[in-house]
């Protein structure tokens, strides 16, 4: 079994995310669960977010659909009530759906972008005043490395994974300044129960490993363990970068 490390520097920290209720999400809310820091996360789901609430102390769920902004930014306003104001960020929450490029109508496209994309400007932007205040801050922003290999069959998805790089290092110069880190964690294939239900069949599960440098299949573990790095003060210097969690896939 692996042995993790522990990060003093995230004990009794607020942390905001979005998405939490299952997946990729529901490990990282577990990690920082785990370091004593406070949770608080949105996710429509809600019966996946009250179990969460319910399993670990020091975590808090509301309940809110992230297209809406400004229900985004109510929630936000919610968790900061309930868990204080945010020292870190995590952009967590997307869905990789497939879609064949000559049905896409430009509504679902929009719709595309709202779900994997826009909310997390506007996350940043309402939760960075809080983090101006305190001196600085951690904001870690989930992408994919859908595009970096030119993967096919979700071009809007794909399109707004990569966008987010973009906002990483804009984001990360404009509030540079202010002591606020801003990275990406790019993960690879993720073992989740939504991967393995939809679409890690044996075939392309063999295809994946014969494409990574490394043998084994990528758990949400793995993803959570760089969250935490990147949010604590052992990367108090490292800003505006892309950090892999792909197993030498691309």
């Amino acid at each position: 079994m692996p042995q993790f490390a522990s990060y003093p520097s995230l004990k009794d920290k607020t942390v905001f995310m979005t998405g939490g209720a299952s997946g990729i999400g529901a490990e990282i809310v577990a990690a920082f669960a785990d370091q004593g820091a406070r949770v608080g996360f949105l996710d429509i789901d809600a019966a996946g977010g009250a179990a969460m609430q319910d399993r670990f102390a020091g975590v808090a769920h509301v309940a809110c659909d992230l297209r809406d902004i400004d229900a985004l930014r109510d929630g936000i306003a919610t968790l900061r009530d309930r868990v204080g104001p945010a020292d870190i960020l995590v952009n967590n929450a997307a869905r990789d759906d497939r879609h064949d490029w000559r049905k896409v109508s430009a509504g679902y496209w929009d719709e595309r972008q709202a779900v994997n994309l826009r909310h997390m400007f506007f996350a940043i932007q309402t939760v960075a005043p809080d983090m101006i205040a305190k001196g600085g801050g951690s904001i870690i922003n989930m992408g994919s490395n859908s595009w970096w290999e030119a993967g096919g069959g979700f071009p809007a998805y794909a399109t707004a994974k990569a966008a987010v790089h973009g906002l990483t290092r804009t984001m990360a110069r404009d509030l540079g300044r202010d002591r606020i880190r801003v990275n990406t964690v790019v993960p690879g294939w993720i073992m989740t129960d939504r991967q393995k239900d939809l679409w890690a069949t044996p075939e392309d599960l063999e295809k994946h490993r014969a494409r990574q440098c490394l043998p084994d299949l990528i758990d949400p573990v793995h993803v959570a363990r760089m969250v935490l790095f990147l949010a604590s003060d052992d990367a108090m210097m490292c800003t505006a970068n892309n950090y892999m969690v792909e197993a030498g896939s691309i």
